[in-house]
């Protein structure tokens, strides 16, 4: 298996543990807060299609400027080498704050937001055919909180994401799910 089958691989897995938690849900508990300040199910899953979908952009305009033989980003990979719950550690908050272009904004039902989160299987899918494991050391635009990424670690970061919100539905609907 190839560094870009296992990382794509990790993806599904990451994605397929958290829609099958969150389908254990009823709307009505989806849409349930424990407290004003805290995502319910809902928020939580419209939030990781957002940002999600940003990631898998990120990939795409760096594959493209690299066929133009150009770059998305230029300057020194300051996370060279570490793992993304390193790089996390080193740069989030305790309770960070959403940026803009990933926070959940438009609400609706978790079945939809369930759907659009599954679809961007079949995005993932056709990126994976696109990327080559000598591709992985490309640069990314920078993620918004933690900065540059290359392609290897926008993948971790799509793994990586998924299961730390999975651990948040699961503290949040304990022992409903």
């Amino acid at each position: 298996m190839t560094k870009t089958e296992i990382l794509f691989n990790a993806i599904s897995v990451a994605r397929k543990n958290y829609l099958e938690k969150v389908s254990q849900l009823t709307e009505q508990q989806a849409q349930w807060k424990p407290a004003p300040d805290v995502w319910n199910a809902v928020q939580i899953t419209e939030h990781l299609f957002w940002a999600e979908q940003g990631g898998i952009l990120s990939i795409w305009k760096a594959l493209h400027a690299k066929s133009e033989g150009k770059v998305v980003w230029e300057g020194e990979r300051i996370h060279a080498g570490k793992t993304m719950e390193t790089i996390i550690e080193q740069t989030w908050k305790e309770k960070e704050e959403v940026p803009a272009v990933a926070a959940p904004r438009l609400g609706g039902p978790i079945s939809y937001w369930k759907t659009m989160l599954l679809s961007l299987e079949q995005v993932l899918s056709v990126l994976e055919k696109e990327l080559s494991d000598d591709d992985l050391s490309i640069m990314t635009p920078p993620h918004p909180i933690s900065g540059p990424f290359d392609i290897h670690q926008r993948l971790e970061f799509l793994r990586f994401h998924l299961e730390r919100h999975l651990r948040q539905l699961l503290e949040i609907y304990q022992g409903i799910i």
